[in-house]
């Protein structure tokens, strides 16, 4: 990969992408089954319909013009508090400090846009994205097992306050 950037994720195929890549690369790394990708579109599909831009975004990383992550802050019940979704950097991608990037320009919007806190929910298994959220000053809050897109996994709760 000889260059690479992160931008809003505001062209045609952004959010289609967004959701085929997570569906295709989790069920490669981890065998999940397409409740996964399910949920992915819906949380791309709420966005779509009705985010709010000076309190939600979205990004892409590209590697050599290619799309090659993903990120998303979305806003919550609590007017302080926002919820970061959907981290994605694919296989081919990993190991260039893309996971980071994506993480950090999220970071920076929840800070310009106000946000007190963000919180963010993943499972034991994605380790490496936990090692970026725990580099960024998040703390796990809560954990518990349970039975999603077709696995017995954790389930763990992180938060970071700005």
């Amino acid at each position: 990969m000889s260059r690479s950037t992160v931008r809003l994720a505001d062209r045609p195929g952004d959010l289609g992408w967004t959701v085929m890549a997570h569906g295709e690369t989790y069920a490669q790394q981890f065998g999940w089954n397409t409740d996964f990708e399910a949920l992915v579109a819906t949380i791309v599909g709420d966005f779509a319909a009705s985010h709010d831009p000076a309190r939600e975004a979205a990004w892409i990383a590209e590697a050599d013009g290619a799309r090659a992550g993903s990120i998303m802050l979305v806003s919550t019940d609590d007017p302080h508090t926002a919820k970061l979704r959907i981290l994605l950097v694919t296989p081919a991608a990993r190991g260039h400090g893309l996971g980071t990037r994506l993480v950090d320009e999220c970071l920076a919007f929840a800070r310009t846009a106000g946000y007190r806190q963000v919180t963010l929910w993943t499972v034991d298994v994605c380790v490496s994205a936990r090692r970026i959220y725990e580099a960024a000053g998040f703390t796990l809050t809560d954990e518990k097992p349970e039975h999603s897109f077709g696995h017995d996994l954790i389930g763990q709760h992180w938060t970071l306050r700005l």
